[in-house]
């Protein structure tokens, strides 16, 4: 008789499934890039085919968040054959902003299928510290 672990059975059996959903999700988003300087920080999402007025881009609790959907569709013909291909999808990509970016001077432009988002940074503040006096007591 062979003596079968349950509980370690399931496991193995769902092994090649476990973290699908987050491979998915990386294959549907959209390459980018994030770069800074002691200026600005820029982020360059490539969105071929995807219309500006198809994306939203939002900045919550110092999350930069760009949303939207793809729609894309090619379609080639010769003498004896013909290929169609389409791109279609929701993706949603975030990025965590550093301490001194100033979100609400976020600017965004579209150029040949790629956003750019730029955000300021802001001068560091004099005299943010506090300095507490210790005290024998």
């Amino acid at each position: 008789m062979v003596e079968t672990n349950q509980t370690g059975l399931w496991p193995h059996l769902y092994a090649p499934l476990r973290g699908l959903s987050t491979k998915l999700s990386e294959w549907l988003s959209p390459a980018s890039d994030a770069s800074s300087d002691d200026r600005v920080y820029r982020i360059s999402v490539e969105l071929p085919g995807v219309p500006e007025d198809a994306l939203e881009l939002t900045v919550d609790d110092g999350v930069l968040t760009v949303t939207g959907e793809k729609t894309a569709t090619r379609e080639d013909k010769g003498e004896t054959w013909y290929f169609t291909e389409r791109e279609y999808g929701a993706f949603r990509r975030s990025f965590r902003l550093p301490g001194d970016a100033d979100a609400g001077k976020a600017e965004a432009h579209m150029k040949d299928g790629v956003l750019e988002v730029t955000v300021p940074r802001r001068a560091p503040e004099e005299g943010r510290g506090k300095r507490i006096a210790v005290t024998k007591g």
